[in-house]
């Protein structure tokens, strides 16, 4: 049995703060809270600090803002600390073996999915955008390798129907929080022991890119919902409308009536990426095999409006290939 009372968090967004709340209200709370530091964003370029630094600072909470965590000064500082054990969940910076190394009791990832599925940055986005019907969190040990730690726990949780990102992070959130502290119980008593994962099953979550919003027509109006979904809220889904980019804040597989467009041969037929019309507050535009609406659009820099209402100050002609693909190098 070995006693885990000093504690160290890593975290930066609001994904982490229901484990760094679930940990202030344990045995294990942290004597020290590690985030990014504050980073310009915004059109008025402010600095913003971190959902995680602003929360343990309002509660009293050690903070410190490492640019690196690899900097000889801030190894020198985490080890005069002598930590039983890091608590680390989206902190958003690679950890060197010098640091894995200063805790006694190891670092404790919690990561959104059920591993080794979806290693890396975007794991729910992935789980959301591949059309799966559940994910989950995982506890591990963290190495050097990319979530290649051994496991300790997971729990499992379903996907509803049409959950964007934003709320599967919240429910899952909560879930891991919950299972972390589990994870540090059994730690701490030595009932726990990590198992090792399956190499040969793992899969790929890379770190998203304002590329992967780029609509590809070509793809299936049920892909292009999902990425929708998995992709709020960024980077979004952006396409060219009349050669000018237009953010597609709200789509969905399109229904027309009673009948549904996406199974109709004659759709099928059609170039991806034409404007098929209005349908209600909607724009129909062909997509690989099918149709899909768009509820809700923008211009960058101006207000949203619903798809018909954007096409009213627009000139598009019914059955021209009006939407096309963003190119690596437009937008």
């Amino acid at each position: 049995m070995s006693a885990l009372r000093r504690v160290v968090f890593f975290g930066s967004p609001e994904f982490a703060l229901p484990t760094l709340a679930a940990l202030c209200s344990s045995p294990y709370r942290p004597i020290l809270v590690v985030s990014q530091p504050a980073r310009r964003a915004g059109r008025g370029k402010r600095l913003q600090e971190p959902p995680v630094a602003e929360w343990a600072r309002r509660e009293g909470l050690e903070v410190s803002q490492p640019e690196r965590v690899r900097s000889p000064e801030f190894l020198a500082e985490l080890s005069s600390l002598q930590p039983d054990a890091a608590v680390v969940v989206a902190f958003g910076q690679i950890f060197p073996q010098s640091l894995l190394d200063i805790p006694t009791q190891g670092c404790v990832n919690l990561h959104g999915s059920l591993l080794p599925r979806y290693r890396g940055a975007a794991p729910i986005q992935a789980a959301i955008a591949a059309g799966e019907s559940g994910t989950g969190v995982t506890t591990m040990r963290m190495e050097a390798g990319l979530d290649t730690g051994p496991i300790y726990l997971q729990e499992s949780l379903p996907i509803g129907d049409g959950e964007s990102a934003p709320e599967l992070s919240v429910r899952m959130a909560e879930l891991g929080a919950a299972l972390m502290i589990e994870t540090l119980q059994g730690l701490e008593s030595g009932d726990l022991q990590p198992r090792e994962q399956d190499d040969a099953a793992a899969t790929l979550a890379p770190r998203l890119t304002r590329e992967d919003g780029y609509v590809e027509w070509t793809r299936d109006p049920d892909e292009i919902w999902r990425r929708s979904l998995a992709l709020r809220p960024w980077p979004g889904l952006t396409a060219l409308c009349s050669d000018r980019p237009l953010k597609l804040l709200e789509v969905e597989p399109a229904v027309t009536g009673t009948r549904e467009v996406a199974g109709t041969p004659e759709i099928a037929e059609v170039e991806p990426g034409t404007f098929l019309g209005v349908e209600g507050r909607s724009v129909l535009v062909a997509a690989g095999g099918g149709c899909l609406a768009l509820l809700r659009v923008q211009r960058p820099g101006r207000r949203e409006l619903s798809g018909a209402d954007f096409v009213n100050g627009e000139d598009l002609t019914v059955g021209a290939v009006e939407f096309t693909s963003l190119g690596r190098g437009d937008g």
